[in-house]
């Protein structure tokens, strides 16, 4: 008897003392809590702001705020011709810059004749090094360039190790994905500060965020045009020049596998006119985003699921990483882990069907 009223009387002794220490966690906890839902309130402002209320207001006056003529690279198919094709519908002419020379020549004429603007084309092959450089200078010095979109890019033909990679490709992923975009920027930016208005527009990409496997040298590529822009930004913001790291997810363009599951799912990954209609929206607005909604939104609702199984307590990602939406957990709140795990297991997906295409 007299042990037992021993262990009790201790059990209400470490109870009383840890009492203090639990408050403490909770106070903690719910410090915690708060601090996410008033991010996630904040987010999904940000969210409506940038993507849903430029759209019931009049649009901006691109030719006005920047200048009358627009540089597209890469410009010939996918997120470049779309994203050309929405500047020419707000008035700009386009100068457009790829390496074939009939498809610019088709899409140039095609702009032209559907927007009513002036067109111009440079044949430039980015993955021919420095030397392409001064005819595209000596090409745009009397233009009044007010917006740049380094859209150029090269891309593994499918996920694949590092080793598997060709030498050539590894060198057109270092002209073209890095030395175009530094080197044409290096090229409009005088201009643009000399007028004191322009805008600069570097699509990177989502794979970017954290080092993603099996896409080693394009993504390590990508961080460069991310980190690129956002140091440019701090540069040349105070001589009226707006610097935009476009951040896209997956985009159904050429880059992706026809009839993968990538393409089944068109809110989640927009073809590239209905993405280039959402980020020259933003453009402006947002120095940093992932230019669509639906990509944007997705890390909203990471962010909300993540604060809710925290404040219940549960485990979150451990059941719950479904194979089609993995790719649109955006990197930067993410363990990294986690995201390496994710890029592997989409990884492997797309370069089985990209393989069992081929054969």
């Amino acid at each position: 008897m007299a042990a037992v009223d021993s262990f009790y009387l201790l059990y209400r002794e470490i109870a009383r003392s840890c009492n203090c220490y639990m408050e403490a966690l909770a106070l903690v906890g719910a410090w915690y809590t708060a601090r996410k839902s008033i991010t996630v309130v904040c987010d999904f402002y940000s969210l409506v702001r940038l993507h849903f209320i430029p759209r019931l207001v009049s649009r901006a006056d691109l030719i006005k705020q920047y200048g009358r003529w627009a540089v597209v690279s890469g410009a010939t198919d996918g997120i470049g011709r779309a994203y050309a094709e929405e500047l020419a519908s707000r008035g700009l002419n386009i100068v457009l810059i790829s390496r074939n020379q009939e498809k610019l020549q088709m899409v140039a004429k095609d702009i032209a004749d559907t927007y009513k603007v002036e067109t111009d084309i440079i044949v430039a092959d980015f993955s021919s090094g420095r030397e392409i450089y001064d005819p595209i200078r000596e090409a745009l010095k009397d233009k009044d360039i007010g917006i740049l979109v380094n859209n150029v890019a090269v891309f593994y033909p499918y996920p694949q190790y590092f080793t598997q990679v060709s030498e050539d490709k590894l060198w057109d992923i270092i002209n073209v994905n890095i030395a175009a975009a530094s080197l044409m920027v290096h090229i409009v930016l005088p201009g643009m500060v000399e007028r004191k208005k322009g805008a600069v527009v570097t699509i990177s990409s989502g794979s970017c965020c954290k080092p993603t496997p099996q896409l080693a040298a394009f993504s390590a590529s990508k961080a460069y045009l991310d980190h690129f822009s956002r140091a440019l930004q701090y540069e040349y913001a105070s001589k009226g020049i707006f610097v935009q790291s476009l951040i896209p997810f997956y985009v159904a363009t050429n880059m992706t596998t026809p009839g993968s599951f990538l393409h089944k799912c068109p809110w989640l990954v927009p073809s590239p006119k209905v993405y280039a209609h959402h980020a020259v929206s933003t453009l402006g607005i947002s120095k940093r985003t992932t230019g669509y909604w639906s990509h944007s939104i997705q890390v909203l609702l990471r962010d909300f699921t993540l604060t809710l199984f925290v404040s219940l307590e549960l485990e979150p990602f451990e059941r719950v990483a479904p194979r089609r939406s993995i790719q649109f957990l955006f990197a930067q709140y993410m363990p990294e882990w986690l995201w390496v795990w994710g890029a592997n297991i989409l990884n492997r997906s797309l370069r089985k069907e990209a393989l069992s295409c081929k054969a």
